[in-house]
Order: C-alpha cells, then structure tokens, then sequence
C-alpha cells in the first residue's frame, strides 16, 4: 500500500492516543487526517463489495453495502443514525483508493461506478 503517515494523536494526561493515517485524494487536493482503525476497516469493508469486474458497482450504492460489513465495536450500531458518518467515511476512503490506484472509475458510465483494479 503506498506511504501513510502514521501519526498518534497529540494526547492530554489520562487520554488514549489514537494513530492517525494522511489519506490521499485522486485529483492532488490535499487529503483528510483519520483515525486508522477506522480507516482500515472501511478500506477492508469497502474493497470486500467493489468487484474487479468490468461493469463494477454504483459508487451511490456503496455506503448500503459496506455497512452490514462494518465491524459495530468500530463505527457504532446499525440503527440508521450513522448514515451521514457512513457515507463521508465511503467517499473519503474510496478517493484514497483511487488515489493509491486499487480502484478505478469505469470510464463513461454515469451515474459514477468504481471497481477494482
């Protein structure tokens, strides 16, 4: 997997510190400092739906995929409250994959697809 910083969180007396990991983003903007274990099990949840195959999957349906697959000890319970979480988590990392080229958009379909390289 490409260089990631990984950096623990600055913590105060009696805190637990939390490693961080720099994604990155397709297009050179500057990426998102997030907690790694989190990272990690979307990156693990969300490369476990994208296929290799050349038809892919809808990147609109890939936060309703990953969620059944996410460990709840790491993002919280399943009760529909976290979808807005879910969902920035699936574009952040899904850009960092693209940005590290284990997926790829399949060129011209619309609405967007992604799938693995």
């Amino acid at each position: 997997m490409g260089k990631k910083a990984g950096k623990k969180a600055a913590g105060k007396a009696g805190k637990v510190e939390v490693e961080r990991v720099m994604t990155l983003h397709p297009e050179g903007k500057q990426g998102v400092n997030v907690e790694r274990v989190k990272y990690e099990e979307m990156r693990r949840a969300a490369l476990a739906v994208i296929p290799k195959g050349a038809e892919g999957v809808a990147f609109g349906e890939l936060a309703g995929l990953v969620e059944g697959r996410l460990d709840e000890g790491v993002f919280g319970g399943g009760d529909g409250s976290g979808v807005t979480r879910v969902m920035w988590w699936v574009t952040t990392v899904k850009q960092d994959l693209e940005a590290r080229g284990e997926i790829e958009r399949v060129a011209g379909a619309r609405p967007q697809r992604l799938r693995r390289r």
